[in-house]
């Protein structure tokens, strides 16, 4: 039997909505999709795509850390956004956190996100110790 770790931010809106930040499950951990809020409950660069991205690739880090992986673990993203013209801005700081990792992943556009100063959300999935591996 795989042993299953929950990772919670603390915010109100994983009990009430029944989910958590990331889950980890034997050398797998997935990061649900993140968006670019504060612990205070604010948005963090608005009208800004890449300052966006950014911030949400930092949350993914922390949720990640609190489930023993890394960044350098991570083998997919998924990045959704609410402008495809934004893909560049929003690669930008993909590239930034994930250059030489170079996880498998996919952008697609929405019609909208949670709220409407949310340009960019982020999801991860990881394996725990594929770090570094070359092909």
């Amino acid at each position: 039997m795989v042993e299953r770790m929950k990772v919670s931010s603390g915010t109100v809106w994983e009990e009430r909505v029944g989910y958590s930040r990331a889950v980890r499950a034997g050398d797998l951990v997935f990061v649900s999709g993140t968006t670019a809020t504060d612990d205070q409950g604010n948005v963090v660069g608005r009208g800004d795509p890449e300052a966006q991205a950014r911030f949400i690739i930092e949350k993914i880090k922390r949720a990640l850390e609190a489930a023993g992986a890394s960044l350098s673990d991570v083998v997919r993203t998924r990045v959704y956004v609410t402008n495809a013209d934004d893909w560049e801005a929003v690669g930008r700081a993909h590239a930034a956190y994930f250059g030489e990792t170079r996880p498998a992943n996919t952008l697609v556009e929405v019609s909208r996100l949670v709220g409407p100063d949310y340009l960019v959300e982020i999801e991860a999935d990881a394996v725990i110790g594929s770090g570094g591996a070359r092909a």
